[in-house]
């Protein structure tokens, strides 16, 4: 008699933005194979369009926009509903969450296994943002160089570190650069990021170089490649998008603005510059010749810091001169990049530890955070969610919504409107007059 196909688990995946659904998904389908994916969407300021998830490219068999009372409420209905539960949020809501799911759970005699991470580069607030993903099963971290860091953190403050589970970024993919046959076109991309750098002269500086390098080289194909379009929203706000600043410059025929799939302009890439974008990694793994960018210097507040000793800093004038960075092999395998083979293998302690954990009883959840040890701080993050601080929804939290009318669809959409463009257009005009 044939043996039986095992029942794909289930995974309900929790994101609040464009890229951490895209992290979330992916992981899912790294952690286990062919899991049958329920997506929830964080009802909030970033929350994606349908064209940011379309371009994300990730289906899920169930996807709606939540609350985190609704979405708590649903793991309280049916604690057996899913196997494995992926927080892809920002620190303070993983915290949120996590306190609100101990409290779910608190008589369940099972519970899923909770899992979180990172999407990208950790290069700021490492110790604040680890402290607050505290309390997950299995706490990811995308490289070796992160686990060691993850794993000094939490011992540092006497947490479990248990969690910590070293893999790689879920997106790493694509096929290998082959630096003997150039596109035709030869093609740089530069990839924009939201809020790096955050201010107007900056950012219409690196723009005005864009538009130098293009002139220079009218052969190339020069791209200037866009998380959002205008009055979207990805992880961070982006208060002055650069579609508002090419505007005021006379771009060249061969410089284009485009969207879409991270990958798919990497597959005609042959120079990909940027700041500290995550797509600095995705672009090392295929062995794309990749520039970060010194000309506003090395800083923390840049995030290029992170790639010291990368052998990837350089400034648009040697990129001019025509200078192609070459990457420094031990740092790149401590980022867990695997340009030389084995990513695949990258998640099989990931898959072990989640594989060890469905198979045992799991205790309640528990965060370092508590009234004990952050009396003065975890009170204010639960209470951002409609949370009490032991994790209960608060009186008047909102009720649950599942398939909510036209009209408040509308309202929703325009509310969340009048934010952007609030961020975009009214904050910065008022921060002028203030420095008059």
């Amino acid at each position: 008699m044939p043996a039986s196909t095992p029942e794909p688990q289930r995974i309900a995946v929790l994101a609040d933005s464009d890229t951490r659904w895209k992290w979330g998904a992916l992981t899912a389908g790294r952690l286990t194979s062919d899991p049958a994916l329920d997506g929830f969407l964080l009802r909030g300021r970033a929350t994606p369009t349908p064209r940011q998830l379309t371009e994300v490219g990730v289906r899920a068999e169930r996807l709606r926009e939540v609350t985190a009372v609704e979405f708590l409420r649903e793991m309280e209905r049916d604690p057996a509903a899913y196997d494995v539960v992926v927080l892809a949020l920002v620190g303070g809501a993983v915290q949120a969450v996590l306190h609100g799911l101990a409290h779910a759970w608190r008589t369940a005699p099972k519970r899923p296994v909770v899992v979180t991470g990172y999407v990208g580069v950790v290069y700021e607030k490492l110790t604040d943002g680890l402290l607050l993903r505290h309390g997950a099963d299995v706490v990811l971290a995308n490289s070796r160089y992160d686990a060691e860091r993850f794993h000094a953190v939490y011992e540092g403050v006497g947490a479990d570190a248990g969690s910590v589970t070293e893999c790689a970024l879920p997106f790493l993919g694509g096929a290998p650069y082959d630096p003997a046959a150039p596109h035709d076109p030869y093609t740089v991309v530069f990839a924009a990021q939201p809020s790096v750098p955050d201010t107007p002269a900056d950012r219409l500086y690196l723009l005005d170089r864009l538009v130098r390098h293009a002139r220079q080289h009218p052969d190339r194909e020069v791209l200037l490649k866009l998380r959002s379009k205008p009055g979207e929203h990805t992880t961070h706000i982006e208060e002055v998008p650069y579609q508002k600043l090419v505007q005021r410059l006379d771009a060249p025929p061969n410089l284009r603005l485009v969207y879409g799939n991270m990958g798919e302009v990497l597959d005609r890439t042959d120079l990909l510059v940027t700041v500290s974008s995550t797509a600095a990694l995705e672009s090392l793994h295929r062995r794309i010749p990749t520039a970060l960018l010194t000309d506003l210097g090395v800083r923390e507040a840049l995030g290029n810091h992170h790639f010291t000793g990368s052998g990837c800093l350089v400034s648009w004038d040697q990129l001019d001169a025509g200078t192609l960075p070459a990457p420094d092999p031990a740092w790149v395998a401590r980022q867990g990049v695997a340009a030389d083979g084995g990513y695949e293998r990258a998640f099989d302690g990931a898959r072990a530890q989640v594989a060890a954990l469905l198979e045992r009883d799991r205790p309640p959840l528990t965060p370092y955070y508590s009234r004990t040890t952050a009396p003065g701080y975890l009170p204010r993050i639960l209470a951002r969610h409609h949370l009490a601080p032991d994790g209960s929804p608060l009186p008047g939290a909102p009720a649950a919504d599942r398939d909510p009318g036209p009209v408040r669809q509308i309202v929703r959409r325009a509310a969340r409107g009048a934010y952007r463009h609030g961020v975009q257009r009214v904050a910065p005009v008022i921060r002028r007059m203030g420095e008059l």
